[in-house]
């Protein structure tokens, strides 16, 4: 294959995890890869629209930040997302970021809207999300479908630098450094949600991890934390990978 076409298939696996995953139930939610200043690969819209858990390499189309086709025939028989500038705006505003995800995951919105932040409420047990949810994850408070620039903008200035940002009512953003990066990252945020969720129908309350506890969890690398990871959720796809 191209690289091209890796890209695509890239994209389309990620789609194909969310949507395993429970991150993305039906027909909604996208996933885009950076090709470069200019352009982008997305899922878009087919004719025979299926929903994300049977994403193709083919619904993954090349787009440029405004939405037109960026090579010939990108567009015939597909649509951009309504939502394409939630993934341009965030693409404009940070160079390093490269991917970029957007779902909705019912235990994420539900926690939002029971007034339940994600917090460090882990440790060992999920080391990336513990360390992201102590960064801090934003709230964008309108329940908006962000379906042009200036909506969007508003939800890239509530992310505020940070990787991922809830969206009330609505779902989630999730960026990373790679399509893998940003799909974990979505994927950690869904965990601590409905482990914050679960606590509570507990009957128990939620505590941060100590400080000297979070300070004590390493760094185990991107071969282990997006590498072996991101195999695992191929695996569970039942796809085999050699990468």
């Amino acid at each position: 294959m191209t690289e091209l076409q890796q890209e695509r298939q890239l994209v389309s696996d990620a789609c194909r995890v969310l949507a395993a995953r429970g991150l993305a139930e039906g027909f909604l939610g996208h996933v885009s890869l950076r090709i470069d200043d200019e352009r982008l690969l997305v899922r878009c819209r087919g004719q025979q629209e299926r929903g994300l858990a049977w994403t193709t390499p083919e619904d993954i189309r090349l787009v440029d930040l405004d939405g037109a086709a960026a090579a010939s025939g990108e567009l015939d028989g597909w649509s951009v997302p309504n939502e394409l500038p939630l993934h341009t705006e965030v693409l404009r505003a940070d160079p390093e970021v490269k991917a970029v995800v957007h779902a909705h995951p019912p235990s994420v919105v539900a926690a939002d809207l029971a007034g339940l932040a994600i917090r460090p409420i882990v440790g060992a047990y999920d080391i990336p999300g513990a360390k992201l949810a102590a960064g801090g994850v934003p709230v964008y408070p309108r329940g908006v479908l962000v379906r042009n620039r200036a909506l969007a903008k508003e939800m890239v200035s509530a992310m505020a630098g940070r990787p991922v940002v809830l969206l009330r009512g609505h779902g989630l953003t999730s960026s990373g450094g790679s399509v893998q990066e940003a799909v974990l990252r979505a994927l950690s945020v869904d965990t601590l949600a409905r482990m914050a969720l679960d606590v509570v129908s507990a009957g128990g309350r939620l505590a941060d991890l100590p400080p000297e506890d979070l300070a004590e969890l390493p760094d185990l690398g991107p071969a282990f934390n997006e590498g072996v990871a991101w195999r695992h959720e191929l695996a569970r796809l039942g796809q085999r990978t050699s990468c």
